[in-house]
């Protein structure tokens, strides 16, 4: 096995894609369910029916199909939604804008470093803001107030990692007071709302249309939706930008400099897919997930890693070391050394001080069950083995030899 020096987040997934035991990236990476494979089983007439079909009205039947399943019907009004071939490429789309019109923007801190590396990329200026700053609905306007400093404020929502949101109606005083506050001091608010699909039919989490308080707000915004992460799709995905009404015009011509249209086939297999997700509640899903995370939590129990409870349940599991002489770089050096088990160090989600998540392990949790539990388990031996009752090689200072990390 050769040696981690990845540079990034994306760098560290695309090494884990040559392993069994890969829980890095967090695409959902399981198998068809049943009514999933009739779609499967349907491709030559979807691909025949996209041939057949207007771009206009493939765009529009998912556009509807996405965001009405979704509750958010007032995106649609109007429906000036642009298409992308991913998430990556809207987030492109808006740091061209960022740069084209000068701006600086305050990006939520941890989030997936891709964010950052991209604004970077375009030599936007960047400050980090704590996400912790968002918790409390009475104090959030006074923290964004003495925070900001920039043109813009960036959130993921639900943030991955952390599942840290917004939506539902319980924390829909935090939304209602970045709203205000954006719209008092005129900044552009930015969301990524990659993650939110996981929330549908969480019996926990009763949503609401957001897309209804930004436009009755009459604040500048940018929301990008994904289907990505959420079914399993092979990468065959499209995402979404809406904006508001003001800042349409500017951000379409810069759109149309690059994109003419995503794949129709696409988008018509896509449809069919939100659709089914829609009859049976996000079911295979959700279930799959809830599973998955319990298996982990069962095989934690009594480790150094800790499951703590997040506000949304996605398909990532963003677990606390609770040793402190232990880094979440060595582990997860560690962890893949003795036992082939690939998960992803905190350290780059915390793209402004990354010491700060050198106490965070993240765990993708959207696989097949069979290969998750036997992932565990080997992630639970590796666990075992930092023990000091079981330690074979010891420092002074930190029970992984730094000897068998360099591979």
């Amino acid at each position: 096995m050769k040696t981690l020096n990845c540079v990034d987040l994306t760098q560290h997934e695309v090494e884990a894609l040559q392993h069994e035991f890969n829980f890095a990236n967090a695409f959902t990476q399981q198998s068809q369910s049943p009514s999933q494979m009739d779609i499967v089983n349907r491709l030559p007439e979807l691909w025949l029916e996209a041939e057949r079909s207007k771009q206009q009205d493939l765009n529009n039947k998912f556009i509807e199909s996405f965001y009405t399943t979704r509750g958010l019907k007032s995106a649609l009004k109007p429906n000036n939604i642009m298409l992308h071939y991913s998430a990556s490429i809207a987030i492109m789309h808006i740091a061209n804008y960022l740069f084209k019109k000068r701006l600086s923007v305050t990006l939520i801190e941890p989030c997936f470093d891709s964010l950052f590396g991209v604004l970077k990329n375009f030599n936007i200026p960047i400050n980090p803001l704590e996400e912790e700053l968002l918790y409390d609905g009475d104090t959030i306007y006074k923290n964004l107030k003495n925070s900001i400093k920039t043109d813009a404020i960036f959130l993921v929502d639900p943030n991955n990692p952390t599942g840290f949101t917004t939506l539902g109606t319980q924390n829909k005083k935090i939304f209602q007071e970045i709203i205000r506050y954006c719209k008092d001091y005129n900044k552009l608010l930015i969301i990524d709302y990659c993650f939110a699909n996981f929330l549908m039919y969480d019996p926990n989490i009763e949503l609401y249309d957001t897309y209804q308080l930004l436009k009755e707000s009459g604040i500048k915004y940018m929301a990008i939706e994904d289907t990505g992460k959420c079914w399993p799709i092979q990468s065959t995905k499209a995402a979404m930008l809406k904006v508001s009404d003001c800042l349409y015009q500017d951000m379409y011509e810069i759109y149309t400099s690059y994109i003419l249209s995503v794949s129709p086939f696409i988008l018509n297999l896509l449809s069919e897919y939100i659709l089914d997700s829609h009859r049976n509640y996000f079911g295979h899903i959700r279930n799959l997930l809830r599973e998955n995370r319990a298996i982990l939590q069962e095989n934690l129990q009594g480790q150094i890693l800790h499951l703590p409870d997040t506000m949304a349940k996605t398909s990532v599991a963003w677990c606390e070391i609770k040793d402190d002489s232990i880094k979440a770089t060595d582990l997860q050096k560690f962890i893949f050394k003795e036992k082939g088990v690939y998960v992803l160090p905190g350290t780059f989600f915390f793209w402004n001080n990354p010491t700060l998540g050198e106490k965070y392990i993240r765990i993708a949790l959207a696989r097949d069950t069979d290969n998750f539990m036997q992932g565990m388990i080997l992630l639970k031996e590796g666990l075992e083995l930092l023990k000091p009752q079981n330690w074979v090689l010891k420092t002074e200072n930190l029970p992984i030899n730094p000897a068998i990390l360099a591979l």
